[in-house]
């Protein structure tokens, strides 16, 4: 296995008698690790397994002989690089569609002017409301890729499908008018109804629904009991992740996962 050295980053290195390197370019001395998080490859894969069993922190903390500050180092490490492990740019006939996360709904009382500033924008989502939008893109193989964002305008959400859907392809939607102009940006825009589970293409292959990946991220969410806002998008991230290899076995996923952190 080569190391990289600490301080130039060279990959030119000499082995020392006390199991020291010594970098050639620069001379640096260093002791080499087996990974980003300083600790054997035999416990961090035991961290990766209870983590993609989904065990609480306590729960890992009793079960691996570990400092509860280094747990979360590593915890937030798994996540970043779940978040990073995005799919490749879809293609053909994808689904694209947007929720809302966390927060409560409140309803403020208005006057006459306010109230009528509100009628004008009857078609702005989210009025009113502290929770988080995300926008979600899922393709026709069930792969989903899915972000967090500032609202949910035509403007905030045409760039981003530009970004990850291939032009050509048939992008498919609610019958909210917002997404319409991407039909003048190279692709084939059709209506669908979210009230069914899934739905058909053109050549009869299936769609399962983005709202059935909505459904298990807030699930998922909510079972955690509260998430700080500004590690809403590592969770995000995760559950991504885990959607997206749901079909890989235990140990597939837990090599998988043990490669995206030594690649760190």
């Amino acid at each position: 296995m080569k190391f990289i050295c600490l301080k130039c980053k060279s990959r030119n290195c000499w082995n020392i008698s006390d199991g020291r390197l010594k970098c050639k370019k620069c001379k640096y001395l260093f002791t080499p690790k087996e990974n980003p998080v300083n600790i054997s490859n035999k416990t961090l894969k035991q961290i990766i397994s209870e983590f993609i069993l989904e065990h609480s922190t306590n729960i890992i903390l009793y079960r691996v002989d570990i400092s509860k500050y280094k747990l979360l180092k590593i915890l937030t490490l798994t996540r970043i690089e779940m978040t990073k492990d995005i799919p490749d740019i879809f293609s053909g006939t994808v689904e694209v569609d947007e929720t809302y996360l966390g927060g409560q709904w409140k309803n403020k009382r208005m006057n006459v002017k306010k109230r009528a500033k509100v009628r004008e924008k009857i078609s702005k989502r989210g009025r009113g409301t502290t929770k988080q939008p995300a926008f979600g893109i899922l393709c026709r193989n069930g792969s989903v890729w899915a972000e967090l964002v500032d609202n949910v305008e035509k403007e905030d959400l045409q760039p981003r499908i530009e970004k990850q859907v291939k032009r050509g392809s048939t992008v498919c939607s609610d019958t909210w008018r917002g997404y319409t102009g991407i039909a003048r940006k190279g692709y084939v825009h059709r209506m669908v109804n979210h009230s069914q589970n899934e739905y058909s293409d053109m050549r009869g292959n299936h769609i399962n629904g983005l709202e059935g990946f909505w459904g298990y991220l807030k699930r998922k969410l909510s079972a955690k009991g509260g998430i700080r806002k500004e590690k809403l998008h590592l969770y995000l991230g995760e559950y991504v992740w885990r959607y997206n290899h749901r079909k890989l076995t235990f140990r597939e996923r837990e090599n998988l996962l043990f490669k995206l952190i030594i690649k760190h």
